[in-house]
Order: structure tokens, then C-alpha cells, then sequence
């Protein structure tokens, strides 16, 4: 049966998600990074009490540690998953690829979940994720059924996927909108949600081109479960826990009952919350129509809910499981009462010798009467069954008194953590030799930026998407025959069905002589690598501190982008273990997303995104039909060379958007110190400020 796990965004969401129906619930405490920083959170205490709450009621807590984390915060996270770890914890998500391997290191008992937040999308990635040690990935939300089951047939470890609550537009993990124009980074847990607010574009002025509705698979239960995915997932942290106990309630009995949802139920999600209706556009492939906003945040109706709810997962106990009974009573010994619960939890307690009946001897229907009244408990009586010799007499308050005992002890045992190793942090890492000179490497995005002119510019590398091969074999043949070696750009995003075109375009690139490739995701690699390239990893992998850089080297990447979410000064102390690269130019992707914005707002590329400051983000088509949007300034350090030397990097990179193929050679000419050429509308990125 399907795992349904609810949002916990405080103590109270605890106990409205495991009073209806949860099977495990997520949380995020105070103290520590999660991709939720704007829900309330639990202290240290609120945790321990709801492992206790939640493992007494047979229900899993899984906890989340779904941030990018800077070296400084590394020996805070290994301090977490040891607590987390010694305390019960059934798993912890990660998107860190840093963090991963720490826990691996300090609390290697402790199972770990791939959050969505590190993009995993396709088979690849799963079997990536697998061999990190992961014991379930949790799937981007945009894959369709044909996709997810194509994964579930073929994954070597457990998946889980989104089934209900929010959409964010752009890919998860993939995002850098909040960060780039407000420095709330998503990839930190304090996203500002941009996508929610009011832009211009094309033919829609004014309006939500970025707000999607809620995700809403409940009529899809079935399917899912019979394609193999493990866990089923309710978005919902920062909601209130009414929300999280009708949306618990219905998916809950939807899955116990095996049948479709009511009408009423369905009336009864979008009263809790809905932007304008339900969509499960990204599972059946049909993605039209998927746009909505709130219209009404609190209505009578919805409080008269909201407060039903409440008075329901706040009264007497539901949440009851079962328990069978085993008593032992015999003449001259002490009586023995045994219970045991499907877990394999058993305990044995002992009260008086019974005495010799006078009148009402003891029978096995009077004993089953005594011990069924579990009433006030987290427990129900299944089966009682025993020895009683005939003749004995015990008080219906002994028998009560050993019953309340049996149980108390019970609810300690299914309390207790499970025992698990502990170790220290790993040693300090041996940083490889500072690189002699700095490589410029540029990337362009467009056939007309490679000119016979940027060539003569003699970049270091060139970087170039796979996909504008086909087209611009010629020109780059100039860069070869200078001796300046070419790179293929990997789309961020490969599902499955794209696999065998991505390949096809790989081989013909290989065979003109390019033997690299650029993978900014996990499951991209191994694509790679199949295809004979040698791979430097991308800026879509979020390296954020040294242990980030020690994975990807014993991935045997030639070269790594370190985040552009880093300050310089956390860039300039990263143990390179790996020849560390920085994007230093350039319009910086803010999103990349499957909805088609150009062709709803019809507009050839680049179209405009125009904020309500009336900021003008370049939207850009991409492989597969997705779009990108950029920054609306173009990052710039040329005049910030020093800084950028003093980080000890292997190469900086120019990224080539929207430029003319003039300006390209000029930002060229600037960054090797030709030329004093500034671009308008410039910005240092995070370099400086860093992000929240």
C-alpha cells in the first residue's frame, strides 16, 4: 500500500496529519536549514515530543536538511544528523550533495532521502542518487505518468512523488529567481516566491503568467500505486493544520478504501485551499490551462471547515493500533500479562497470585471484557487469549491495573530509538595545487555568437549547448583549428523519452572531434560518460562548500561551477579538490520550466518578462520545449579581476545570452584587460551580498 506522507509545519499540523491517516509525516526544525524557513518550524523539545507522539502511533518522521550549506554551516549539519540520527529520525532529505556525504560519514545508520530540490528527473538520476548511498528520491513534479513509470520499473530504490499543494514554476533546485532580484535564495529555504506575483509578457498584461494551481492526483492513487512508487507526498509546510488534516483525511481514505474520491470530497479540497481549481497537468501530459492565483484566503465557508476539522483531530484519540493480549493465570504463581503489537514490540508484566474464587471465578469472556477497555489509549484490543485455571478469582481493578502497566510499558518500548552508530566529522580535505593562470572560457547560446572574431578573442574553452551543433559545425571547426578545445553544453533537464535523441546528439558531437561535455545534473553523467565524454560538471549541480567538491572528484569530473549563490570569499575558501570554475559574466538563468511561455504569450525569442518595477527578463526557448528566463541585468566583474584571481580559480566563464556578436568579442576583450568595455544595466550577482 502507498505511504502517505503530510506536511508538519508545527506541533499542532503533528497531530492533525496523524489523527487522520498519515503514515509519515515531514518537519523541519528551527535550528537547522530546511527548505521551508518561513514555516514555523520545531524546536529541539517540539521534536523529541512528536518522535515520541508519532512512533507510539506507528507513524514516520522524516526530517529535512533540504538547503544548500557554505563550509562554515558543514560541522552544524553533521551535528544535526547525529541528534536527528540518535533521536529517531526514519530519514533525513538532503539536496547537499556536501551534507549527503557528511551524514554518510557521521550517522551512517541514518537513511537518506534525495529531495525534489535536487532535480532528479530520469532513471540516471535515481541510479546517481542510489549510488550516493540514497534510500529513496523524491522525483521533480513535472514528470508525466509515462515518465514516472518508466523510473518505477526500473529503480533500485524507493520513489516518492508529489500528489497534492503547490507548483513552483521552475524546476526545483533550478531556481535562482528569489535569490538573483530579492537575495532570498530557494536554495536556501527562504523563497520569496516571485513566481506568485503580477508580470507583463506579450499579450498578457499585468496578470500571473507564473502562478500555477495546485497539483491534485487524488483520482490517480491507484495508478500510482500499481506503478511501483513507494510514497505519496502533500505539499503544505507553511499551511495551517486544518488544511493539513483534510487533505490527510481524504487522500488517507482514497487510499485505505481504494476508490475514487466523492464529489464531495473533491468540493471539499478546493474549499481548504485552490488557485482557481486543481491541476494534474504535468502526470497526464496535458498542460494546458494549469494557471491560477487565491482568490479567497479566508471565507466563511472555509472557516466553518476549518473549524469542524479542528474540533475532530482535537478530541478523543482515532489514531488507535491494534494490539493483542496473552495472560497466564495459575494458582501459587504470579499472574503475567503479555502484549504485543505488529512490530514485533512485546512486553510482560507480572501482578499478584490469584486468589481461590469463592463465588465468581475468573472466565476468559471476563478477563476479554477487562482488557478490551483501551479507551483513552493509542491502543486497541485485537485478540486475548491465555491460560486461566478454573477456580481463581483476581479484581476487575487488578486486571485493569495490569492492563494500564502492560500498555504504559508498551508505549515506552515503541518510544525507543532505534540504536545507531555515530561518528565524528570527517578529516580536513588536501586542496589540489592552486592552477597557474586563470582560464577565460566563454559560452554562447546562439549560432550567430560564433564569429571568426570571437575566435580571434582566443578564449581558453568554448562552451556550446549541444543542441546548436547541428547548425554551427563550421564555425566551431575555427575554435578547433586554433586549438581551443569545445565543450557540449548537457539541457538541464533530460526525461527519459529525451534520453536516446540526447544521445544520438552526443555521438555525432564526438565524432567531430569534441570530447567534453558540461552536465549541471546528476543523472546527466552517466550520459555522458556513455557516450565516451570526459564531463565537467555545470552550474545546475549547486556546488555550495568543499565536501560538494570532493563527491564530484570522486565522480572523476575534469572541472566544477562552483553556485553562483556563493559569496567571493566562500568561492576563494572551497577546498578545490576539483579544478573550480565560476560563471564571472553574464545574464544569470534565473528559471528553467516546462510551461511554454512564448507560445501562450506569442512571442518569438527572447521574449520579455517585465516585473512590476518594469524589470525585463529575457524568456528563451530550450531542448524539449521548456523555457529559461534570465536576469534582467548582466553580471559583470571585469573590473573585479583581482578578486576573482584571489579565489583560486581554474577558469571563469562568460555566459552569452542575448549579446550581439559584437559585444561578445568586446566582453572578451574586457575580461582579458583590451579594453575598458562595460555593459548597461549591470550587476555584481551575489558575489558581494551573498544571499539570505
Amino acid at each position: 500500500m502507498l505511504e502517505l506522507l503530510s506536511p508538519a509545519g508545527s506541533p499542532e499540523s503533528v497531530v492533525a496529519a496523524v489523527q487522520n491517516g498519515a503514515d509519515a509525516i515531514y518537519l523541519g526544525l528551527n535550528d537547522y536549514m530546511n527548505a521551508r524557513q518561513g514555516a514555523k518550524n520545531f524546536t529541539r523539545e517540539e521534536y523529541l515530543e512528536t518522535v515520541r507522539y508519532c512512533r507510539q502511533r506507528g507513524c514516520k518522521v522524516y526530517v529535512t536538511l533540504n538547503t544548500l550549506v557554505s563550509d562554515r554551516e558543514l560541522e552544524t549539519a553533521a551535528e544535526a544528523g547525529r541528534f536527528l540520527s540518535e533521536s529517531g529520525a526514519d530519514a533525513v532529505l538532503v539536496q547537499d550533495l556536501g551534507v549527503a556525504r557528511v551524514l554518510r560519514e557521521t550517522c551512517p545508520d541514518l537513511p537518506l532521502h534525495a529531495s525534489t530540490q535536487m532535480s532528479i528527473h530520469n532513471l540516471a538520476g535515481v541510479m546517481a542518487a542510489a549510488q550516493l548511498g540514497m534510500k529513496r528520491v523524491v522525483l521533480a513534479r513535472e514528470l508525466s505518468r509515462r515518465e514516472i513509470r518508466f523510473i518505477a520499473e526500473r529503480s533500485p530504490i524507493e520513489l516518492e512523488i508529489f500528489v497534492h499543494g503547490a507548483l513552483c514554476f521552475c524546476h526545483s533546485g533550478q531556481c535562482y529567481l528569489s535569490s538573483l532580484i530579492g537575495r532570498r535564495s530557494g536554495n536556501r529555504g527562504m523563497c520569496a516566491q516571485p513566481c506568485r506575483m503580477k508580470y507583463s509578457m506579450g499579450r498578457h498584461l499585468n496578470s500571473y503568467p507564473m502562478s500555477l494551481r495546485d497539483n491534485c492526483l487524488v483520482e490517480h492513487l491507484a495508478e500510482i500505486e500499481e506503478m511501483g512508487v513507494r510514497c505519496v507526498k502533500i505539499e503544505g509546510r507553511m499551511k495551517r493544520p486544518e488544511y493539513t488534516a483534510i487533505v490527510t483525511g481524504i487522500y488517507s481514505k482514497a487510499i485505505r478504501e481504494g476508490a475514487a474520491p466523492t464529489r464531495h470530497d473533491l468540493d471539499t479540497l478546493e474549499l481548504a485551499f485552490s488557485r482557481e481549481g486543481f491541476t494534474d497537468g504535468y502526470f497526464t501530459g496535458i498542460k494546458e490551462n494549469m494557471y491560477g492565483v487565491r482568490l479567497d484566503t479566508d471565507g466563511t465557508d472555509t472557516r466553518n471547515l476549518f473549524n469542524a476539522v479542528r474540533r475532530g483531530y482535537s478530541g478523543p484519540e482515532e489514531r488507535r493500533v491494534p494490539v493483542d493480549f496473552q495472560i497466564a493465570v495459575r494458582q501459587g504463581e504470579k499472574t503475567a500479562l503479555g502484549v504485543s503489537d505488529d512490530d514485533g514490540n512485546r512486553v510482560v508484566v507480572f501482578g499478584p497470585e490469584p486468589q481461590i474464587a469463592e463465588f465468581n471465578a475468573l472466565t476468559q469472556e471476563a478477563v476479554s471484557n477487562q482488557l478490551y477497555k483501551t479507551g483513552g489509549t493509542v491502543y486497541r484490543c485485537r485478540n486475548v487469549n491465555g491460560i486461566i485455571e478454573n477456580g481463581l478469582f483476581h479484581s476487575a481493578g487488578t486486571i485493569n491495573a495490569l492492563r494500564r502497566k502492560a500498555l504504559a510499558e508498551l508505549n515506552e518500548k515503541r518510544a525507543q530509538p532505534p540504536k545507531r552508530r555515530s561518528f565524528k566529522m570527517p578529516p580536513p580535505l588536501s586542496p589540489v595545487l592552486r592552477p597557474e593562470r586563470t582560464e577565460i572560457n566563454v559560452q554562447v547560446r546562439t549560432a550567430a555568437q560564433l564569429t571568426k572574431e570571437l575566435a580571434e578573442t582566443e578564449p581558453d574553452r568554448l562552451y556550446v549547448p549541444l543542441t546548436l551543433f547541428s547548425e554551427t559545425e563550421r564555425m566551431i571547426r575555427l575554435f578547433q583549428e586554433k586549438g581551443i578545445p569545445v565543450v557540449a553544453v548537457l539541457p538541464r533537464i533530460i526525461t527519459d523519452p529525451e534520453v536516446e535523441t540526447v544521445m544520438e546528439l552526443l555521438r555525432r558531437v564526438y565524432a567531430t572531434g569534441v570530447t567534453e561535455a558540461a552536465a549541471g545534473n546528476l543523472g546527466h553523467i552517466a550520459l555522458a560518460r556513455a557516450a565516451g565524454m570526459g564531463v565537467r560538471g555545470d552550474f545546475g549541480l549547486n556546488l555550495f562548500n568543499s565536501q560538494c567538491l570532493e563527491v564530484l572528484r570522486q565522480a572523476d569530473l575534469l572541472s566544477v561551477a562552483a553556485s553562483f549563490e556563493l559569496r567571493l570569499s566562500q568561492v576563494r575558501d572551497l577546498v578545490k579538490s576539483v579544478p573550480t570554475e565560476l560563471v564571472v559574466y553574464g545574464r544569470l538563468p534565473c528559471m528553467v520550466t516546462d510551461q511554454d511561455l512564448l507560445t501562450q504569450a506569442d512571442m518569438r525569442e527572447p521574449g520579455m518578462l517585465s516585473d512590476r518595477m518594469g524589470m525585463l527578463f529575457p524568456v528563451v526557448r530550450e531542448f524539449g520545449d521548456r523555457n529559461v528566463i534570465y536576469n534582467s541585468h548582466k553580471l559583470f566583474l571585469g573590473d573585479k579581476l583581482e578578486d576573482l584571481k584571489a579565489c583560486g580559480l581554474w577558469g571563469m566563464r562568460l555566459l552569452f545570452t542575448t549579446e550581439s556578436p559584437r559585444e561578445c568579442v568586446q566582453v572578451v576583450q574586457s575580461y582579458k584587460g583590451f579594453s575598458g568595455f562595460q555593459p548597461n544595466g549591470m550587476t555584481r550577482g551575489l558575489y558581494y551580498r551573498g544571499v539570505e
